[in-house]
């Protein structure tokens, strides 16, 4: 073969390599456009919940012991979610939460639209079944009020009978608190939500079902002239969803379970609500348990088969990619996890671990964050404080990184970034006896009532810092620091922990030993969030 024929021939073959590296390029781009991947919020909106109003979506979740509390999230496609604001600004009554209680608060809240105002209904197992309305989603929402006083209350759904004018609330039992689990009670209720109107009856028995346990999560249904019940069972890292169905509220009902695992990796598809578009398609909003990721959000396709039973999924089974809903084109959008703090504020998705009071963020004119060094006996366990405000670790690896600066000139003040679950990591500032400012790296097993070093203090002379935490697969994060020189990794790998029910959270914080006076501040700038 000669020099010439032997070049057309590799010139042939590189063009065709191209034109099919191009077509999959275009392949995929068109794969992009037309499908989504589950899950579509890849984090902690535990609880899902949802519905359609005109041609929005919209979504909450529990937000347990943070302040403020029930999430707001909007969408026009079901794939795309931003967060637009919080239904309830601080969990009452105030005094119990004034300190934290990270698994307790907002348990399983309900969505719903009746008589053009948005309701939200959740379960406090310590106190009862709560309520809050508003004439818009953005708000403003009412008080709370409480619908029925006692312990254990726990998941509940209304339904508005639109023909009769007649209410209905159904909810579950926890265990811990009232002694039963694994069952469904419904009362009639005051068509204005306000009370419940009977003394309830049990209308699903899950002990009476072979194989069902840990019944909870109801979300209450009408559809072709059945009142329907969606019902998770068996935990939520094993379990599946179920559906009831009956002609009366009352009962009874017979079951069917709709979606679980199979030979998927998405373990304990379960708890969340159906909604139907505009153009007549159904989908079905649920979580998976990922540890200390959380409870994370999956869109799953879903229809009413030939016996009027729902099929969800892939007939029962999870999808992780399908054919996105036939809704118009939305741009890529998530719940934002960045924050330059403009003019010293925060944005809407960060929570504090209890009630917040006032001096905690120090107002200013600047961006940045400015927290005051709040002073404490407990500055040795960040579990146990108020003042650590937090958001919601990513789902993905990802390296998180935020600038920190600490004015406070009091021996023993501290600030950082922190990895906080039922154990807890941080690095960040703190300032020693000698007048000298130090990184620090600390943490706590989830046995260990107080923190302990993970590294050797590093001088950070011009009291500043780059902080960074990369957070691997299996939420598995490395501790970083950049006094100026160039980043330099920090002690050994730390396995971030959920709470009980709470996934694990990125907090900001700034402390200062008990005495008396202003304590000073810490400043921090610029935190990002990028994926590994």
């Amino acid at each position: 073969m000669t020099h010439e024929l032997y070049a057309q021939r590799e010139q042939r073959a590189a063009n065709e390599t191209h034109e099919t590296q191009e077509i999959n390029e275009i392949d995929e781009t068109y794969r992009a456009r037309e499908t989504y991947t589950n899950p579509v919020l890849d984090a902690d909106w535990s609880d899902p919940d949802v519905v359609r109003v005109g041609d929005d979506f919209y979504l909450t979740a529990s937000s347990f012991g943070r302040a403020p509390g029930l999430p707001l999230l909007h969408s026009r496609d079901l794939v795309n979610w931003t967060l637009v604001g919080h239904a309830l600004e601080r969990l009452e009554p105030a005094d119990e939460f004034r300190t934290p209680r990270h698994d307790c608060g907002v348990w399983a809240p309900a969505l719903r639209h009746h008589d053009d105002r948005f309701w939200i209904f959740w379960g406090d197992p310590d106190q009862g079944i709560f309520q809050v309305n508003a004439p818009h989603f953005r708000g403003p929402w009412t008080r709370p009020h409480l619908v029925k006083a006692g312990k254990g209350l726990i998941d509940p759904c209304p339904s508005w009978d639109e023909e009769t004018g007649e209410a209905y609330l159904v909810h579950a039992w926890a265990k811990s608190r009232a002694g039963i689990k694994n069952r469904l009670t419904g009362h009639r209720m005051h068509p204005e939500g306000t009370a419940v109107l009977d003394a309830g009856k049990v209308i699903v028995d899950g002990d009476r079902i072979p194989g069902w346990f840990t019944l909870e999560g109801p979300k209450l249904y009408r559809h072709d002239g059945w009142f329907w019940i969606l019902a998770p069972a068996g935990g939520v890292e094993t379990g599946w969803q179920g559906a009831f169905r009956a002609r009366d509220f009352f009962g009874p009902y017979e079951e069917r379970i709709v979606l679980e695992q199979r030979d998927t990796d998405v373990n304990g598809p379960h708890q969340g609500g159906w909604v139907r578009t505009p153009s007549g398609e159904d989908w079905f909003l649920h979580f998976q348990q990922r540890g200390a990721y959380g409870r994370v959000v999956h869109l799953q396709p879903m229809r009413w088969g030939p016996d009027g039973w729902p099929v969800i999924g892939d007939e029962g089974a999870p999808v992780l990619e399908h054919r996105r809903p036939a809704l118009p084109p939305q741009p890529p959008a998530a719940p934002a996890a960045d924050d330059d703090f403009p003019g010293g504020r925060f944005g809407r998705q960060w929570s504090w671990t209890a009630n917040p009071r006032d001096g905690w963020a120090v107002r200013h004119s600047a961006d940045g964050l400015r927290l005051a060094c709040v002073r404490t006996a407990d500055a040795h366990d960040l579990r146990t404080l108020p003042n650590v405000l937090t958001q919601r670790l990513p789902g993905r690896p990802s390296a998180v990184e935020v600038e920190l600066r600490l004015h406070s000139e009091e021996p023993g003040a501290r600030a950082g970034l922190a990895v906080l679950g039922d154990a807890f990591g941080w690095i960040g500032l703190q300032r020693a006896a000698d007048g000298a400012v130090h990184v620090v790296h600390r943490f706590a097993e989830p046995v260990a009532d107080r923190e302990r070093d993970a590294a050797r203090p590093v001088p950070a002379p011009e009291g500043r810092v780059r902080l960074r935490i990369e957070i691997g697969a299996g939420a598995r994060c490395r501790f970083a620091c950049d006094v100026g020189d160039g980043p330099v990794r920090s002690g050994p790998v730390f396995a971030a922990t959920p709470w009980r029910w709470v996934g694990a959270l990125l907090g900001l914080f700034a402390l200062a030993p008990p005495g008396t006076g202003h304590a000073g501040a810490a400043t921090f700038d610029a935190f990002r969030i990028r994926p590994l």
